[in-house]
């Protein structure tokens, strides 16, 4: 049995060093484009996938979080998920990251048969079950987002998710 009065007593232990990091949240004021030095690839990435979003901002689907580096579009109606009510539901989504621009794409999750229509260049971008990794400014990618934007907003439609 470990017995506490036994432990030796810290004394002359030398304090703590002060951590040097800073902190990288948003919320400092770092801004997600500026978080890939020497990356200058993946803004342009950033901007034409939420140029592709666009369209889709109508009825209940409103833009998220339009801010550098990070956008989405998020269902703005209550929906009602396995017995939870829900006050919102996310559609899709852009932010820039280390090394590459996150997609999120949440039709995918919601409806997995969706990742039997998807072509296998843009499937293998996904990381998880709802992120997809672009690396590089391919049109034959932003195409496919392209058309995955449309299949997933049908869905969505279908569901009664958006109006």
């Amino acid at each position: 049995m470990f017995h506490w009065k036994k432990v030796p007593k810290m004394r002359n232990m030398p304090a703590k060093k002060k951590s040097t990091r800073t902190n990288s949240s948003p919320k400092r004021g770092i801004k997600y484009e500026d978080k890939s030095p020497g990356q200058p690839e993946l803004v342009p990435i950033f901007n034409e996938i939420k140029k592709l979003m666009k369209p889709y901002i109508k009825g209940t689907l409103k833009e998220w979080g339009d801010s550098k580096g990070q956008y989405g579009l998020v269902s703005e109606m209550e929906i009602e998920v396995n017995g939870k009510k829900k006050p919102e539901v996310y559609f899709a989504g852009a932010l820039v990251q280390k090394g590459y621009v996150g997609f999120y794409f949440m039709p995918v999750y919601s409806e997995p048969g969706l990742k039997k229509i998807l072509p296998q260049e843009l499937l293998k971008c996904l990381k998880g079950k709802s992120c997809f990794y672009i690396k590089k400014n391919d049109p034959l990618l932003l195409s496919q987002i392209k058309d995955a934007l449309k299949l997933g907003y049908e869905d969505y439609k279908k569901k009664g998710w958006v109006k």
